[in-house]
């Protein structure tokens, strides 16, 4: 009996060795070498663009667990130097961060802290930087003047280009192919939008194939294997519009509505039509929603109690907490005040708000 207890006791203990060794692991997952504070595995970086100008981009941080302080320039914080020009794209890839400043016209790589490792100068030959993605190693990232970049993600090397269209705006990856969208192009003529969505092979950087959509595309994500994607419109008879493509069902676009931003996560994309009467400076904001895995749009709002002034306000950005599934809706008030996020849970419960520690939130990304 007593060695019965004992290797029952042996086979607990080897047990929780195992379950504390892939704590371990876990833990050693993060890179928060050089960081000046002490911060817990469940982490939020909000990247807020700042005035154009103005060199007063930011990178907040935010505990979703509120087991540690905000921090409104955790990149001052942690590298004694301010971010620069613009913040304009924000990616989290194998526990590193990735941030496209684009009036300072660089690319720079930090640790899960926030503390810098690499930055790449874009060269003034080339286009302003826009919008990243990241997969196999590398990462991509889009230009004006038809320019994709592929960089090695630990090093910051350019590996390869693509060249092609004109002003390329949001790209997202699957299955090894790039979507880019071809956005519009501005000579003496003044400005000519395109309607054309660009498939590049990652590995190779050569274009595929061109997908019509919708006039002036801009924002594009990717979420359980189909692209979406929202077009501007042209500004006059033509309006911002929503669509989804299927790569496994011959990259055919699907309409989804009317919407000027979206997010998507836990198999839903969510959506908001964000329009602004520029005679009045008065804003009406419509969300709605689309079920992935049933193929169907909830034209009814996803908030169930959200603040009033939220109906009004002009949204920026919206992100969800893959860990959590909390929604994240940033807005701005187009002017020296910060901007403010407001926090719902999977279900559109309103959780809190607070001030996003800079102007204009852009976008936010989430480590854990």
């Amino acid at each position: 009996m007593q060695f019965r207890k004992l290797f029952f006791s042996l086979c607990c203990m080897v047990a929780l060795g195992v379950s504390l060794a892939a704590c371990s692991e876990d833990e050693e997952l993060f890179d928060d070498s050089g960081s000046k504070v002490t911060l817990p595995v469940h982490r939020a970086f909000i990247l807020n663009e700042g005035t154009q100008g103005a060199n007063n981009a930011t990178l907040s941080f935010y505990v979703p667990d509120g087991n540690a302080d905000f921090i409104k320039d955790i990149f001052y914080t942690q590298n004694q130097a301010k971010l620069g020009d613009t913040g304009q794209a924000l990616i989290e890839y194998n526990n590193d961060l990735y941030a496209i400043i684009s009036g300072s016209r660089y690319l720079i790589r930090m640790n899960t802290a926030g503390v810098e490792k690499q930055r790449y100068e874009i060269p003034a030959s080339e286009g302003d930087p826009r919008y990243l993605v990241a997969d196999d190693g590398y990462i991509y990232m889009t230009q004006y003047g038809g320019r994709v970049t592929k960089l090695d993600a630990n090093t910051l090397k350019v590996v390869a280009t693509f060249t092609g269209g004109n002003n390329l705006e949001g790209i997202a990856e699957c299955d090894g192919k790039l979507y880019v969208a071809n956005s519009y192009l501005k000579n003496d003529a003044g400005y000519q939008y395109q309607k054309e969505l660009f498939v590049i092979n990652a590995d190779n950087m050569q274009l595929e194939t061109t997908l019509a959509v919708d006039i002036n595309p801009n924002q594009v994500l990717e979420e359980d294997g189909k692209i979406f994607l929202i077009s501007w419109g042209n500004y006059a008879d033509k309006g911002y519009s929503a669509q989804m493509i299927d790569p496994k069902n011959g990259n055919k676009p699907i309409s989804l509505g009317v919407a000027t931003n979206m997010t998507v996560g836990d198999d839903m994309v969510y959506f908001v039509n964000s329009e602004t009467d520029w005679n009045t400076f008065t804003t009406t904001n419509t969300f709605f929603s689309y079920n992935i895995k049933t193929a169907t749009v909830n034209s009814s709002s996803f908030l169930k109690n959200a603040p009033a002034e939220l109906a009004t306000s002009s949204v920026y950005m919206m992100s969800v907490d893959d860990e959590k599934g909390d929604i994240y809706i940033g807005v701005t008030f187009y002017s020296n005040s910060n901007g403010t996020m407001y926090r719902f849970d999977r279900n559109g419960n309103f959780i809190e708000k607070f001030d996003c520690g800079g102007q204009n939130p852009k976008t936010m990304v989430f480590i854990d």
